[in-house]
């Protein structure tokens, strides 16, 4: 094709694909055709736009990997620049570089705002590591960190101090873990303090504030997948409802005898039970949806589970156990402390004992009677 531009002046590139075009592009510039080189830009951005942002990331590489394609550097600087949506919404766009999405989100006349920028930048962080799932709440801390050292180099271009409240509660804070601490610090500090005039932002700072669990065994994590349980969505679903974690009992702060729980707990409602193991990571724990009480009786609800994590900073892994003989769901007993099914999840003080099923559809643990480093009862109610 070249050879017959260079003897016969004269060029047909309707019968070409796009990408051999960009081929030919290239070829002219090692043989140093200017006008040919202008000439097969003028085409591409006249009769090739919507093919070019579609496959952004190959005309950003070949425009800016040589300084002769002047006409379609501008092309790139202005789509960045008034049309940011198209470059994000192109097949290519989880290929693009590091560096090319750093200039892109960095640009000063950028048409698109801060949470938009943050999503993609995530979108594209994910697709850097194909084993993440796309719901952060099932993140282990590997995940967390493979994500950090992903998007590391970004963070100094996210402008989150220019979010709402509302855009960095849903979509800021559950990747929390990947932003430095200090700022992280600046970012919870300065969204629950700030002014805000939007509506319900009363309700968006306290839904910040329960983001700061009160416990030392569980974390936000743990407390967004047990809210899910509560409202039987899957994990990849949505929040469907916000919910309160407030701290009633602590073993090391009130006691751990059996008397206290009583005392503390009798008569409360919508309490969730979380032990950490001693001598191990792990977390077992319950939700208890009607009261406790002392005398010696049965519970019945459809809606109480126990369950298990294997560690404080791994979420994705745990088991579920849902009761499926709601008759007997919760054991009243004054000589122990809370009890699930019949003695199936029973806190006894300083040890828990785990027994053969009967109420509940699976084992959280192999049974026995463990020690106890920590517990802790925590009552929810709808923010």
């Amino acid at each position: 094709m070249i050879l017959r531009y260079i003897y016969g002046g004269r060029l047909s590139l309707e019968e070409y694909d796009t990408s051999d075009i960009i081929k030919i592009l290239i070829a002219a510039d090692e043989l140093n055709l200017q006008e040919l080189i202008t000439h097969l830009q003028s085409f591409l951005i006249e009769n090739k736009k919507n093919w070019m942002e579609q496959n952004f990331n190959l005309i950003f590489k070949t425009s800016f990997g040589n300084d002769s394609f002047l006409k379609l550097q501008n092309f790139c600087m202005e789509l960045m620049s008034n049309k940011p949506e198209k470059i994000f919404n192109s097949v290519d766009f989880v290929s693009l570089s590091e560096k090319s999405l750093i200039s892109l989100i960095q640009h000063d006349k950028i048409q698109m705002n801060v949470i938009q920028v943050w999503e993609n930048v995530i979108k594209w962080g994910i697709a850097q590591n194909p084993g993440l799932p796309s719901d952060s709440s099932s993140y282990s801390k590997d995940d967390f960190d493979a994500l950090k050292n992903t998007l590391h180099q970004f963070i100094p271009f996210i402008k989150f101090f220019n979010l709402k409240n509302k855009e960095f509660l849903s979509k800021v804070y559950p990747y929390k873990k990947i932003i430095p601490k200090g700022l992280r610090e600046n970012l919870i500090q300065y969204f629950i303090d700030r002014p805000n005039n939007e509506p319900g932002s009363k309700i968006m700072i306290n839904e910040i504030n329960s983001k700061s669990i009160d416990s030392r065994i569980i974390t936000f994590q743990h407390a967004e997948l047990i809210s899910k349980w509560i409202d039987r969505l899957e994990i990849t679903n949505d929040i469907k409802n916000l919910y309160e974690f407030k701290l009633i009992l602590r073993g090391s702060r009130d006691g751990f005898s059996v008397k206290k729980f009583h005392e503390i707990c009798d008569y409360q409602s919508h309490t969730i039970l979380v032990i950490k193991m001693k001598e191990s990571d792990e977390i077992l724990g319950g939700y208890n949806p009607i009261i406790w009480k002392s005398d010696y009786s049965y519970g019945s609800t459809k809606d109480s589970f126990i369950f298990s994590f294997d560690d404080k900073e791994n979420v994705g892994k745990h088991i579920l156990s849902r009761v499926n003989n709601e008759i007997y769901a919760i054991t009243n007993n004054s000589n122990y402390g809370p009890i699930f099914g019949n003695y199936e999840l029973c806190f006894c003080g300083s040890s828990v004992l785990l027994q053969n099923l009967v109420c509940y559809e699976k084992f959280i643990k192999k049974i026995g009677l463990f020690f106890v480093e920590e517990y802790e009862i925590l009552q929810i109610k709808k923010v």
